[in-house]
């Protein structure tokens, strides 16, 4: 049974539900509504264009053309990881980009070789939306990781150089650091998993549920999906991390201040 088709005319009621928080805003005065209005007209065009670029990309199948579809994929969130934590773009690029095709591209050929046993591994079907999926949250991971890790480091600058001044190796000095910005990074994806079933049904099986497949189908997609996803966080942001920490720190453990985009401007 194929899922039933939501009109254009539906799915303009369905955004008609933006009144409400468009009501919330204005009373309470939160100056969210051009916000919200921005952020829904990207995701109309976004998704607009995604919509025809994937139908084309599946129709084409053609493994050259995913694979480059994902190196794309990879830069735009190398890109958004590093901007969003104001750090210098140019210094940080290739050990983040590298942290993000380790992490995510050795999973998703896992995953499409044992768990999906694919006879084409990159077949645009599986390798694009699942690539996806591991990459957005490797990506959110991957910001709360950085972001925290180089902001603690600066904030307890005085702190930290005392442990250097204590003849602590560069790599004994920012371990409590990559540490505890590891753990924050990865809380999110273990109380995912604790809780999928029983607080929420994920999109994923929701997804397929709805297109026709058995529910015992999609909740073992969704068990591999789960699965797959946390580990590709786990590589991605450790490797982010201690990938980052050479072109940021000197040879005696000092963090370089041009790393920071404030440093730069």
């Amino acid at each position: 049974m194929d899922a039933v088709d939501i009109g254009y005319f539906s799915l303009a009621a369905c955004f008609l539900l933006l009144t409400v928080p468009f009501l919330v805003s204005h009373y309470l005065k939160l100056g969210m509504i051009h916000d919200t209005v921005v952020s829904a007209s990207r995701m109309i065009v976004q998704l607009a264009f995604v919509g025809v670029f994937l139908t084309l990309l599946f129709d084409l199948n053609s493994s050259i053309v995913n694979l480059l579809w994902l190196l794309v994929m990879i830069l735009a969130a190398t890109h958004s990881s590093i901007n969003d934590v104001g750090l210098d773009l140019k210094k940080l690029l290739l050990p983040i980009m590298v942290s993000f095709i380790a992490g995510n591209f050795l999973v998703i050929l896992y995953f499409n070789t044992f768990v999906v046993e694919l006879e084409n591994l990159f077949d645009a079907r599986y390798l694009i939306p699942i690539f996806g999926m591991f990459l957005g949250n490797s990506l959110r991971g991957n910001i709360v990781s950085i972001n925290n890790f180089y902001d603690t480091i600066r904030r307890n600058e005085n702190r930290y150089l005392y442990s250097l001044s204590l003849c602590a190796k560069k790599h004994e000095a920012i371990l409590p650091y990559a540490r505890k910005s590891l753990k924050l990074a990865l809380k999110p994806s273990i109380a995912n998993m604790s809780t999928i079933g029983l607080v929420s049904l994920p999109g994923m099986m929701t997804g397929q549920i709805i297109a026709g497949s058995s529910p015992i189908l999609a909740i073992k997609y969704q068990m591999a999906i789960m699965i797959g996803i946390y580990v590709s966080t786990v590589m991605t942001v450790t490797i982010g991390i201690f990938m980052t920490i050479r072109s940021s720190f000197d040879d005696y453990g000092i963090l370089k201040e041009d790393v920071f985009k404030s440093a730069t401007a």
